[in-house]
């Protein structure tokens, strides 16, 4: 059986990415820092808010992100 994976929106949660993708977790870091980390905010808040708040394109992340897995 083959299983497919769950593409990566704006609208995921930044913990849940890095659950999916471990390999995620260097892209994460490489837009956010590695202080996301350890904020508490890794587990409720979305690629969006993230890149809102560092001033970051959601879509370009999301769009390595899923590069990933392909």
């Amino acid at each position: 059986m083959i299983t497919e994976k769950k593409k990566v929106t704006k609208d995921t949660i930044i913990g849940d990415v890095i659950k999916m993708s471990p390999a995620a977790k260097a892209i994460i870091q490489k837009h956010f820092g590695s202080g996301c980390f350890t904020c508490p905010g890794i587990n409720m808040e979305s690629i969006s808010f993230g890149s809102m708040m560092h001033n970051m394109d959601a879509n370009k992340i999301v769009d390595e992100i899923n590069a990933l897995e392909e």
